[in-house]
């Protein structure tokens, strides 16, 4: 399984993004099951209706929920417990709350690969980052 993030769900669905080509592409040769977690969901959300792109992130509200766009990991109190520990034991690095959310996942499902534009998720260390 891929984790996704919000970035690329982004690129991926915006055809002005400087990103788009190479989320396409990604997209279009990736042969893995994808997985995002409820707060990426969250944040692309939020981020397409902040850009004016309200009708699309209703669409993709609906895709997300029917299963169309991957797996969903919603996380549980505990690993949004872990994740605030993450949160404050980075705190030299500007990752997000979601950042550490995916960390937390990415490690407790033992994923390999992510998603993403984030030059974040190489600071993690533990995940192959595709593009």
């Amino acid at each position: 399984m891929v984790l996704v993030d919000a970035g690329a769900w982004y690129a991926s669905l915006i055809p002005t993004d400087p990103d788009h080509s190479a989320a396409i592409a990604w997209l279009n040769q990736n042969q893995e099951p994808l997985i995002t977690t409820d707060f990426v969901i969250d944040e692309t959300l939020t981020l397409l209706r902040a850009r004016g792109q309200n009708r699309r992130a209703l669409m993709v509200a609906d895709a997300f929920i029917a299963g169309n766009l991957g797996a969903i990991h919603f996380l549980t109190p505990a690993e949004f417990q872990e994740a605030l520990e993450v949160f404050r034991r980075y705190a030299d690095k500007e990752w997000s709350f979601t950042d550490c959310t995916s960390k937390v996942v990415i490690e407790k499902l033992g994923l390999a690969k992510a998603f993403s534009f984030d030059h974040h998720f190489r600071q993690f260390g533990t995940v192959l980052v595709v593009p």
